[in-house]
């Protein structure tokens, strides 16, 4: 089983969000976690709280399934770049330039790898049956 947890219009650049995303990506639940906690750049406390989030949406799912049986990993986290603010900052001789202030959106997908090894055996059982 997977859970998706969605995190829109945070007022960070994409391209310094995903920085920090690729550290944890195909990473167990755990050990991401660790890696955020102790992470300094400002992305980090935001999806780590991101991460709780699809976590707690995995246990909401499947309540009847522990969480430590269930070797949760990070199987997809997506950045993509969001709304642009648009300002003009005054520049010498009367000009002004445009200052872009960026957002992205975060998704995250987390799955348990022991559902994705019965899937498996249940595909290959389907086939050996027909």
């Amino acid at each position: 089983m997977e859970a998706i947890a969605k995190l829109n219009n945070v007022p960070t650049s994409p391209r310094k969000m995903r920085m920090v995303a690729d550290m944890i990506r195909g990473e167990r639940v755990n050990t991401a976690l660790n890696i955020l906690k102790f992470e300094p750049k400002e992305g980090a406390a935001r999806l780590q709280k991101l991460l709780l989030s699809a976590i707690s949406n995995w246990q909401a799912k499947n309540e009847d399934e522990r969480l430590e049986d269930a070797d949760l990993y990070i199987k997809e986290i997506r950045v993509d770049g969001g709304r642009i603010l648009k300002r003009l900052r005054p520049a010498p001789q009367g000009r002004a330039h445009r200052i872009r202030k960026r957002s992205n959106h975060v998704t995250i997908v987390v799955a348990s790898k022991n559902a994705a090894a019965v899937t498996a055996e249940e595909v290959v059982n389907n086939e050996t049956d027909n």
